[in-house]
């Protein structure tokens, strides 16, 4: 029996997955680094996804990293465990993080190879029924879904969202459409690097709810802007946007991997030591961490000055 779609009532918290100095996963690290954004109101926690480096762990790190989430939230918010590769790597997956207790499952690209749209249905397909966990679709990569695509998943009990990551705006216009076409409210998300930036146009198009990586490394600006952004306060929101996002997303883009090198740059710097990226990615210069330190010095003190001035309230 397929359990019941999770409800997100706030921003999506993408945790890092913190590594010792033998390069061994913290789980000690990571449960403290869960526990201490709870209090900032995410909506949900997606552990060992793209932010929390799916790409580098192992099966056996991904269910313990899934589990000490799990343990950590304890019920308080929906815990979306990643999976995906490999069709037996997702299925495994699947399953493990089922047993661990996750509430739903975000479905990452298949592994090096592009099928048809019949082959990635009949893959999406094949990960859903090993589990009675729900799944929700990533779009990006090799996983490439068309508006037909998700409506003929829609039809499965067990698919509950779409995430878009290819930043495709007619695309995920139309997929929501066909999506609603066919009687069933999927969930639906903006996957972009730091989707803050681009949220305001997702909102347009139907899709609410968004993924922050930021929101890992700076829970307070992150919050802040989510409560901007959903009580339609455009002038604070349009005011993080210009003074902090915008020159966090110059520096990202300076290097390929930097969505989620500089967060873990950014905890670091905030003083929990989460260790560094695994291959291929890779950690900023000295000099890009010297600029990270300054943006997020500079965010700090902006969301104080929000604060205190009530700008959200």
């Amino acid at each position: 029996m397929t359990r019941p779609a999770p409800v997100f009532d706030g921003v999506l918290f993408f945790p890092v997955t913190p590594f010792a100095a033998d390069g061994a996963v913290d789980l000690t690290l990571l449960a403290e680094h869960v526990e201490s954004r709870l209090p900032f109101g995410p909506g949900g926690v997606f552990p060992a996804c793209g932010t929390g480096e799916f790409h580098a762990l192992s099966e056996r790190e991904v269910v313990d990293v899934v589990r000490t989430t799990v343990d950590v939230v304890a019920g308080r918010v929906p815990v979306i465990a990643g999976a995906g590769g490999p069709l037996g790597h997702a299925v495994e997956l699947a399953r493990g993080a089922e047993a661990a207790g996750a509430d739903g499952l975000l479905l990452l690209p298949p592994y090096l190879v592009s099928g048809t749209t019949d082959g990635l249905v009949a893959w999406v397909e094949a990960v859903a029924a090993a589990t009675d966990v729900p799944v929700i679709v990533y779009h990006r990569g090799t996983a490439r879904y068309t508006a037909d695509a998700i409506a003929r998943l829609a039809a499965n009990p067990r698919v509950i969202g779409f995430k878009d990551g290819t930043g495709d705006i007619g695309l995920a216009q139309e997929i929501v459409l066909a999506a609603g076409a066919t009687g069933r409210e999927l969930q639906f998300f903006n996957g972009l690097l730091t989707a803050e930036l681009s949220q305001g146009a997702y909102r347009g198009i139907g899709i609410p709810l968004y993924s922050s990586a930021a929101f890992a490394m700076l829970p307070e600006l992150a919050a802040l802007h989510y409560r901007a952004y959903t009580d339609g306060d455009e002038p604070t929101r349009m005011t993080l946007l210009r003074e902090f996002y915008t020159p966090l997303v110059r520096l990202r883009d300076e290097t390929p991997g930097f969505g989620v090198s500089l967060i873990k740059a950014g905890l670091r710097l905030r003083g929990l030591p989460v260790g560094s990226v695994r291959p291929p990615l890779v950690d900023p210069t000295a000099a890009q961490e010297a600029r990270l330190a300054t943006i997020l010095d500079d965010g700090l003190a902006l969301a104080a000055r929000l604060e205190a001035a009530g700008a959200v309230r």
